[in-house]
């Protein structure tokens, strides 16, 4: 596949102050095929001094950019959203040659929402709003949404165009500048993605690309003194250092439709190959309904296309590298020795949390069994159960006969407890990139009854 995209045809250099430039000293690391094990560039690895550069221009360029009009913010972004569209070609197949997801599905899915949440929060431009409250005598009391600065915003391999729009979006609609590092694994379509945002027009110095590891660069810039604030997303060893980390089962009650379970918690640990952070790769059945899921589910899962990525019609590609397959396939030889292989169990061809397509089917008995296991959807057809599971459900989305989607670009997205703090996506995930401010205007005189207490010093 590389041998028709050669390396001369996309950028491999770090993205600072609107140039691409080589990281310090020339560093560099390799990215591989893994639908092939083929070599295929090497990308420059931003050093710890090299992170010093993008923060001072996204320092530098902050007041200038915080200060237009947020009309005029929108802009170059409406820019943007045209340019990822003409180059949804080039964003697929770098993204594919990076991970192995399939080509087609990166065009339909991944590369449209990725141009999606960044028309959307274009269009968010004048809805960064603060309040008001006259409730206090001759005050006039306002809150303020107001942007941080420079901010870092650290992104995951698997879904790399997608994350990129969750944090640049809404950072930069808010005002503020940003320094992102990309995936060591997948840093190409991130690249790509910034000589993009130069071609829109975005000023120099308010968006800048990293490509490098966690330790140093993600290191370097998450503990930056002008960096103001972290947006992180990443594995479960890493979210743990800033106490976060886990995802949820779907609970299948007695009375669900089945066939339809089966299809959503097939499609949701089938789709890229596993590797996404809402994937159902536990299943809570209810034991009376237990055999019939399970054919359903196997039925389905022997109809998965895997192979190239390149090819039309692949739904499935490869795991993003041979570390993370033989990851997996330990963890299926240890769940084998406790249950049952059902399915699958071994590497396709010749070639704790399982980030892959892998499900768990465990039983349950009643609700409050269920409700002790699992936090993520829930399948039911009878309305007041719908609710009052999906109320107890300790996560910060939950699916009713469905899994969580991605689609609502107007609905937050996020988790409780491990899972994360704050939200991406809607208005909630804007307001996540502002500082909130309150103003108290006092006007007039204070009224003789009001008890000196309250006075203003």
């Amino acid at each position: 596949m590389s041998e028709h995209f050669p390396p001369s045809s996309y950028e491999t250099n770090l993205f600072i102050d609107d140039k691409f430039v080589a990281g310090n000293g020339g560093k560099t690391f390799t990215i591989y095929n893994p639908a092939t094990e083929e070599r295929i560039c090497e990308v420059a690895e931003a050093t710890s001094e090299d992170v010093d550069l993008p923060v001072d221009a996204a320092a530098r360029t902050f007041p200038e950019w915080s200060n237009m009009n947020a009309s005029q913010r929108a802009v170059p972004m409406q820019k943007l959203v045209q340019l990822i569209q003409e180059n949804a070609d080039e964003l697929a197949r770098l993204d594919s040659l990076c991970m192995g997801k399939p080509v087609e599905l990166l065009k339909k899915m991944d590369v449209p929402a990725c141009a999606g949440v960044f028309s959307y929060f274009a269009g968010s431009a004048l809805h960064i709003l603060g309040e008001s409250s006259l409730s206090s005598s001759n005050f006039l009391n306002v809150t303020l949404r107001q942007p941080y600065g420079a901010v870092g915003l650290i992104i995951p391999w698997n879904v790399p165009m997608i994350m990129f729009a969750f944090k640049v979006a809404p950072a930069l609609i808010c005002g503020n500048t940003v320094v992102l590092k990309s995936a060591e694994r997948a840093p190409l379509s991130s690249l790509k993605l910034a000589a993009l945002i130069k071609e829109a027009g975005f000023p120099p110095g308010v968006v800048n690309v990293l490509s490098g590891f966690g330790d140093p660069t993600g290191s370097a810039l998450a503990l930056h003194m002008k960096v103001r604030k972290i947006s992180f997303t990443g594995s479960v060893g890493v979210e743990r250092i800033f106490e976060l980390g886990g995802k949820g089962a779907a609970i299948i009650f007695q009375d669900a439709d089945i066939a339809a379970a089966a299809r959503y918690t097939h499609y949701s640990i089938n789709h890229n190959s596993g590797q996404h952070c809402q994937a159902n790769s536990r299943a809570l059945v209810h034991k009376d309904i237990l055999d019939e899921y399970l054919r359903e589910l196997a039925r389905l899962m022997d109809q998965v296309t895997v192979g190239d990525p390149s090819d039309p019609k692949t739904f499935q590609g490869p795991q993003v590298d041979k570390k993370a397959l033989d990851r997996i396939l330990s963890l299926v030889i240890e769940g084998a020795k406790d249950g049952k292989l059902v399915r699958g169990g071994r590497r396709h061809g010749d070639k704790e949390e399982i980030f892959g397509p892998v499900i768990i089917v465990n039983t349950f008995e009643d609700e409050a069994g269920a409700l002790a296991e699992a936090n993520s959807s829930v399948y039911t057809k009878d309305f007041e159960r719908a609710i009052r599971v999906a109320k107890a459900l300790q996560a910060g989305d939950v699916g009713v006969n469905c899994s969580v989607p991605l689609r609502a670009l107007d609905m937050p997205i996020g988790g409780w407890k491990q899972s994360g703090i704050g939200s991406e996506l809607s208005l909630h995930g804007l307001s996540m990139y502002t500082e909130l401010k309150t103003v108290f205007l006092k006007y007039g005189t204070d009224p003789t009854t009001m008890s000196s207490k309250w006075h203003c010093s």
